[in-house]
């Protein structure tokens, strides 16, 4: 005769044992209950028959729940599991920390160590230390991404000693970040549904802002000739090419083939090459910082030769600034957004504007579609009698 461990009343009098108890749900389909001493609360299992394999899984001892229903809510759980096994899902206990790590080797592989990296580093920041890590993924519930969301929202960043709160844009990147791992387990079938962070982990509305702080061509030239020799020619690039900085500091000398005039900007941000065409001023700027430098130098280089990166630009663009009398929030991007700005309004076609800034056309649209509104009005007044 089968054992019942549907009651409360019916557990208590079972014989504590390693072995669990079986009720069985339907065919091949069994909840499982093992309890090792007579004063523990217990644990719950699932079990599915599939030929000769008997995969199982634990459910935990369900003790936040009232011990009259913990049967009811083994026995969803076990439904699930069956249910995501039947749709093709993997019998492996992945934690959250585990397929975050899964997804930064996916990224590496298919778009590089730079992206891979900064991705890397958002998850042991903001992931591998917090108790989302350890979550087995096919037991990832709404509460606890949500709960995962609130402390991320509420964890303040330290600059020079003084915390300050992290930027909703900042946090998007980083939720991003996750819901991309977590879309990825989903598509390989390691859980079958992603009901758990399809909402939680929505990013923040309205986070990310416009870009308005725009640089004419004036204060772009009083930019560049208040800096010093090195950062001026590090902005004279950018007021050319609509790269972002970080690319425009990673560009070698090789990258240039002065015979075809041609750059090829690496992986930057999107994830693949581009070779952009330059002609006049912008190929002779390329081919004077490339003259004798060896392939893998960088192309423009700090005055002692090394590569810039943002923290060796950050205060020589602040005193350019300071100097030139521009906004205070101008930066190094404010040049590719003004460069950007200018393609738009002078009439180019949104796709080729998109490819050669690295980005893509909705975020083109997003950020600079509404200056097409100018060049419209334009076409239609033309269209006057």
């Amino acid at each position: 005769m089968a054992t019942k461990i549907d009651s409360v009343s019916a557990r208590d009098r079972l014989k504590p044992r390693r072995a669990p108890y079986w009720h069985k749900i339907s065919t091949g389909c069994y909840v499982g209950f093992r309890r090792m001493t007579a004063d523990s609360a217990g644990t719950w299992l699932a079990r599915y028959r599939d030929g000769d394999k008997q995969p199982s899984q634990s459910l935990g001892a369900l003790d936040e729940y009232p011990a009259f229903e913990r049967f009811d809510r083994a026995t969803e759980l076990a439904r699930a599991w069956f249910s995501h096994l039947n749709k093709g899902g993997t019998t492996g206990k992945d934690t959250v920390k585990k397929i975050c790590a899964d997804y930064v080797a996916h990224v590496r592989g298919e778009k590089g160590d730079k992206p891979a990296d900064d991705i890397a580093g958002r998850f042991k920041r903001w992931v591998d230390s917090t108790p989302l890590a350890d979550v087995e993924l096919a037991k990832l519930t709404r509460d606890q991404a949500k709960a995962y969301r609130t402390r991320l929202m509420g964890a303040p960043v330290v600059v020079k000693g003084k915390e300050r709160k992290r930027a909703p844009d900042t946090i998007n990147r980083d939720l991003t970040a996750l819901r991309a791992a977590l879309n990825l387990a989903f598509a390989e079938g390691k859980v079958t549904t992603d009901f758990a962070w399809r909402e939680a982990l929505k990013p923040i509305k309205g986070a990310t802002r416009r870009r308005e702080l725009y640089l004419d061509r004036d204060q772009r030239r009083a930019f560049i000739e208040s800096a010093t020799p090195d950062v001026a020619e590090l902005l004279r690039g950018l007021a050319m090419l609509p790269l972002r900085p970080g690319a425009m500091a990673g560009l070698n000398a090789g990258d240039y083939d002065r015979r075809l005039k041609t750059l090829r900007v690496g992986q930057d941000k999107a994830g693949k090459d581009r070779k952009l065409s330059v002609m006049g001023a912008t190929a002779d700027f390329l081919a004077k910082h490339a003259q004798g430098k060896a392939p893998d130098q960088p192309l423009v280089a700090r005055a002692d030769g090394v590569r810039w990166n943002k923290d060796a630009w950050k205060h020589p663009i602040k005193d350019a600034v300071a100097a030139a009398g521009l906004p205070a929030d101008t930066t190094a991007y404010s040049l590719r957004h003004s460069v950007i700005t200018d393609l738009v309004v002078g009439g180019l076609d949104l796709l080729t504007v998109a490819q050669v800034s690295g980005t893509s056309v909705a975020m083109i649209e997003k950020h600079y579609g509404q200056l097409r509104q100018t060049i419209a009005a334009t076409a239609l007044e033309q269209l006057a009698l």
